[in-house]
């Protein structure tokens, strides 16, 4: 399951190092080839509110298995776009059919006991991270000495071969819900409305991956500038260190079961907002990029997977339709966060970014801190 989520999330984050190679190949500017990874994550919010809560209504397996045949499409419509609309289109329904790692999260709360239930969570999680994080190394090596067409190509071998894997080996798990399609997508809104934790989880989430994703979405363009004068190659290789920092974070699901969650969301805060003064100071220095680097991915990875063990405490028959709600707050953040990390960096370069990225993170304690005193 943790390999699962990692190679299925890697496809919504392969453009992020090939950014500035996708805008001189489509002959657009920056400002135009960042709406790429925000129309990935919009896909990707869309998908988890139509196709994840099926998770609580239908066989897991063959659910998945079938998505599968539509994110192969999906890939190889990416590989063979030859114009920015096209890629805008194929990218959004990449992240709108890559959504099976969210079915995965559920499953492993499902399966495992209420005491072991965040470890079960964070290890699953683990693999999310370092899909999230290692396909950019990858596809920046990728983009730099073959193409960007080539990293989509060979998504889409992986991503075939992980379908018969998971047909050979993937468990089945029936299905909770007996209801309607339209009475599975009404419960999603009674579950926000009826689940006071869910909600500031969600909010929570939401600044968590704005303030992630204002800093990967840009992070390309600061050293391809004359700053640094680097490639795609040296940006992604940047997601080893994320790799680091989120292998640091599994340590939080297993804290999350025995620790007062109140106390892993404040310190994850507090480093998240450390990260980006460091981040700030380290315009033109790669060291200092670095370490900001694996502490912003400590604290955001931390802040998530507390948030979904909150979530998921009492391991609830509607497992999906939480996730759901969860993650499309989530990844709606996570594109607002792109969006917005485009046009600061047009306007105002790298220091317009890390206001950005610090204003999200205030906002993910100023949610904290009120979800403390009030019930919403």
């Amino acid at each position: 399951m943790a390999l699962t989520t990692g190679l299925v999330v890697a496809n919504n984050y392969y453009n992020q190092p090939l950014l500035g190679i996708m805008a001189r190949s489509l002959q657009v500017s920056e400002m135009e080839i960042s709406s790429i990874p925000m129309l990935t994550q919009i896909g990707y919010a869309v998908g988890l509110f139509l196709i994840v809560p099926l998770g609580d209504m239908l066989r897991r397996k063959k659910m998945i298995l079938i998505d599968f045949v539509f994110i192969i499409a999906a890939l190889l419509a990416v590989a063979s776009a030859t114009s920015p609309l096209q890629l805008k289109i194929a990218s959004f329904f990449v992240g709108l059919t890559s959504v099976v790692p969210q079915i995965m999260v559920p499953m492993a709360a499902q399966l495992a006991s209420d005491e072991k239930r965040g470890a079960a969570i964070g290890t699953v999680m683990t693999g999310m991270f370092i899909g999230i994080l290692g396909s950019r190394t990858v596809s920046g090596l990728v983009g730099a000495h073959f193409s960007w067409q080539t990293m989509y190509w060979a998504a889409a071998a992986i991503m075939l071969l992980l379908a018969l894997l998971l047909l050979a080996f993937l468990p089945e798990i029936k299905p909770d819900f007996k209801g309607t399609y339209n009475q599975l997508i009404r419960s999603i809104v009674e579950q926000f409305r009826t689940r006071p934790s869910l909600r500031w989880a969600s909010l929570r989430g939401a600044f968590d991956f704005a303030s992630f994703s204002v800093f990967w979405t840009t992070l390309v363009f600061l050293l391809e500038s004359p700053a640094f004068n680097l490639g795609s190659d040296v940006a992604g290789s940047f997601g080893l260190v994320g790799i680091a920092g989120a292998l640091m974070a599994t340590v939080v699901g297993k804290l999350s079961d025995r620790m007062d969650k109140n106390k892993i969301i404040i310190g994850s805060i507090a480093v998240i907002m450390l990260s980006w003064v460091l981040i700030g100071f380290a315009h033109s220095s790669l060291i200092g990029l670095i370490i900001g680097a694996l502490f912003l991915d400590l604290g955001i990875q931390s802040v998530h997977i507390t948030n979904q063990t909150v979530i998921f405490e009492g391991n609830p028959s509607a497992r999906n339709r939480i996730n759901t709600v969860y993650m499309v707050f989530y990844f709606i953040g996570g594109s607002f966060g792109t969006f917005v990390g485009g046009i600061f960096w047009e306007h105002f370069r790298w220091t317009g970014v890390c206001i950005a990225g610090i204003f999200f993170s205030v906002c993910i304690l100023l949610i904290h801190w009120l979800s403390t005193r009030k019930r919403i």
